[in-house]
């Protein structure tokens, strides 16, 4: 465990604007930098860093959160990883203090040792198979024909894989190092002895390494110079590469997919290295699975819009329905999944290279919705001309629906299949178990309070902090960085009233209650923000403490979650480590808020 105290004392000495800079073109704006989000796509500024608050917020997207987290979420390092870079930075040595006991330690610093050393071994083979590439006449024969530079083949690190048994026998002291096995270059068959053989796993091959979203390579994949089979071979799973979790080719494209706008989830490492030759530099490929939700996850770190290009072939409808499924549950209302089907005779490779990069950017702009595409996944052996086909569909489509989160595309969903059913969209919402937002009653204007209403129990957390906010907006640049973060995450309508709150102080400086009212008419929250602010009678007593201890039970019951969360999951000794951090957090929370005052209601 990481010790708080080691925590603070780096945010304390880290530059954001520095870490963020590295990566974002921000401009000084007033107390702030402000640059393009890094975390999807926009054409105006809306990026926001705050170099005295030690904080980033995009007013579009919603992302925020310290140097850490943007090291998490932009780079998709692990907070060990974030907080090693950070701490390196500047000099820091981090700490690991904690319930681990000394056995624990030492284990978890072997395994990252060996996890060190396997990486070197595969950038020991890496460089050896890119110098026999610059020896082999036939293997750059063929990338010229497949329509590659030298440029593209040199930021790809692609090499070559001899064609005899034991070729890395030369760029390693010892054939028999356990390493070669275990990283997945060597394959060992039979037991110890003179009967045991071992021989290279990759031979007479294009060699595509496979790096982490940190650059290091964690395996190969392989391409077969002739009709051969397998056409291509992957490292096997090992400690620093599973399949299901990376991607070929997204730390190559990480920069272009800001520019870019979206990222190209494609098949094959050749199709990846030509779209990048035709200036499609935003793609990347799963490694011989399915795409994952692990996969679709970890892209919408990088941008709010994937398209998934396929071919048109039975085989390609497969794999879209399985990336449908996996990019379900991340669809929220501010993402973007794309389906592109390319003709049954082509793969993106030979596309481009046929037709070119014109005609693929017009294939781009035909590429299929999500909700096309799970109306039409529903459809699949569906005769929609008959009862029977038509209760099939609905039958397929409601595991895929229900694995939407909720929000306003999941609730266009239900009336748009109940039409293909040929049924009422509050006879489909009774049949799912569902309220239908068609069936709902328009829901009642809020009730002003009357000032001389007697007074009442406390509102709801998130409405007494936008209340005392509106009121006293200048109190928004007294809170921490952390505890902006808290508010941001607020939803609906909170949500959109502080980003807004949020805007307008930026904009304008702090203004009274009078005149905010006057600037959020015509907004369609301005009735409920206005029933906050007049919800209570009590004058105020205690100042910026109020607010304070409302985010403190904020924090109390975000955290408790947290900790919930973290209890069920079966944690391992780290996860334990954090467990009792949140628990610790949450008693020193409750003991502050003892203590204090009580808020007006």
């Amino acid at each position: 465990m990481i010790p708080p105290g080691f925590l603070q004392d780096l945010l304390s000495r880290v530059d954001i604007v520095e870490v963020v800079g590295r990566q974002v073109e921000l401009k000084k704006s007033g107390a702030n930098h402000m640059g393009l989000c890094p975390f999807h796509g926009e054409k105006s500024p809306s990026f926001s860093v705050s170099a005295s608050k030690q904080f980033y917020h995009c007013f579009g997207c919603g992302a925020h959160g310290d140097a850490i987290r943007f090291l998490m979420e932009h780079a998709g390092m692990s907070f060990r990883d974030a907080v090693a870079d950070l701490a390196q930075q500047v000099g820091m040595t981090v700490p690991d203090d904690g319930p681990l006991d000394p056995a624990e330690q030492q284990r978890a610093l072997q395994a990252r040792v060996h996890q060190a050393t396997l990486s070197d071994t595969l950038e020991r083979a890496t460089a050896h198979y890119r110098k026999q590439l610059k020896q082999h006449a036939p293997a750059i024969d063929y990338l010229k024909r497949r329509g590659l530079s030298g440029e593209i083949a040199a930021r790809f690190g692609l090499g070559y894989a001899p064609a005899g048994w034991r070729g890395l026998a030369s760029a390693f002291p010892r054939y028999d190092d356990p390493l070669l096995a275990e990283s997945g270059l060597v394959i060992v068959q039979g037991d110890e002895g003179d009967e045991q053989k071992r021989y290279d796993r990759f031979r007479d091959r294009i060699m595509f390494p496979i790096r982490s979203v940190k650059g290091e390579v964690i395996g190969f994949g392989g391409r077969v110079l002739d009709g051969g089979e397998p056409k291509y071979l992957n490292s096997p799973e090992t400690p620093l590469f599973v399949k299901g979790r990376e991607l070929y080719g997204l730390y190559e494209a990480r920069h272009a997919l800001r520019g870019k706008g979206c990222v190209l989830v494609v098949e094959g490492y050749m199709d990846v290295v030509a779209l990048a030759q035709h200036g499609f530099d935003n793609a990347v490929a799963t490694l011989g699975t399915a795409c994952t939700a692990e996969h679709v996850q970890k892209l919408f770190r990088f941008t709010d819009t994937v398209v998934f290009s396929f071919d048109g072939d039975a085989a390609g409808r497969r794999a879209a329905g399985r990336a449908l499924e996996a990019a379900l549950p991340h669809a929220t209302d501010l993402r973007n999944v794309r389906f592109l089907f390319l003709p049954p005779e082509h793969d993106p490779d030979s596309f481009v290279r046929d037709k070119g990069s014109a005609a693929f950017d017009e294939q781009l702009a035909k590429a299929v919705p999500l909700s096309r595409q799970l109306i039409d996944h529903a459809s699949q052996g569906a005769d929609l001309e008959t009862a029977e086909g038509r209760a099939r569909m609905l039958a397929q489509a409601k595991p895929l629906w229900l694995a939407l989160p909720d929000g306003a595309l999941r609730r266009q969903l239900l009336p748009e299949l109940a039409r293909q059913a040929q049924m009422e969209a509050a006879d489909l919402a009774a049949l799912w178990g569902q309220v239908a937002a068609a069936a709902r009653p328009a829901p009642a204007a809020p009730r002003l309070p009357s000032r001389a209403a007697s007074r009442r129990a406390p509102a709801g957390l998130a409405d007494q902090a936008l209340r005392l906010l509106l009121r006293h907006n200048e109190w928004w640049e007294q809170l921490s960085g952390e505890d902006q973060g808290l508010l941001h995450e607020l939803g609906g309508a909170h949500g959109e009233v502080l980003a807004w709150l949020e805007r307008q102080i930026t904009e304008h400086g702090p203004q009274t209650w009078a005149a905010l009212d006057q600037a959020m008419a015509g907004e369609a929250w301005a009735d409920s923000a206005r029933a906050w602010v007049n919800s209570v009678v009590v004058d105020l007593e205690h100042g910026v403490e109020d607010l304070q201890r409302v985010l403190q039970r904020m924090w109390i019951n975000a955290l408790g979650y947290d900790a919930d969360m973290l209890a069920h999951s079966e944690p391992d000794a780290e996860g334990l480590a954090r467990l009792k951090q949140l628990r610790e957090r949450i008693a020193s929370l409750k003991t502050a808020l003892s203590g204090a005052p009580g808020l007006p209601a």
